[in-house]
């Protein structure tokens, strides 16, 4: 593993700590989560982003320093970690794993398209 990919993993867990340290104090881990219930919400994101794409991709109504995709991709990702970090899942690692996999395939992984 490189030092960037070390960093990668650090900095990734102690974002998500601070993702889901979040969601607990806002209420979200008060009672069990469902995990189908937490993927449709990761799913719903991107939904929205889909939908800001279609309206032109104004400024996020929350951050408006970004556009509406970039808010609606940050909150996937927040999302995923918040759901990683309280099952103790190890997606930044899985991540690492698969873009190395990914590296050893063939083009378009070898599919026509």
């Amino acid at each position: 593993m490189t030092p960037e990919t070390e960093f990668f993993i650090a900095a990734w867990r102690t974002l998500a700590q601070d993702v889901h340290g979040n969601a607990c104090n806002k209420g979200f881990w008060d009672t069990e989560r469902n995990d189908g219930e937490a993927i449709a919400l990761i799913h719903s994101e991107l939904s929205e982003a889909l939908e800001a794409l279609r309206a032109g991709n104004p400024p996020d109504d929350k951050v408006p320093t970004f556009s509406g995709v970039e808010a609606e991709l940050a909150d996937v990702i927040i999302r995923i970690m918040d759901l990683a970090e309280g099952r103790q899942w190890r997606v930044a690692e899985a991540l690492v794993a698969k873009m190395q996999f990914n590296e050893t395939r063939e083009r378009l992984h070898g599919k026509e398209f």
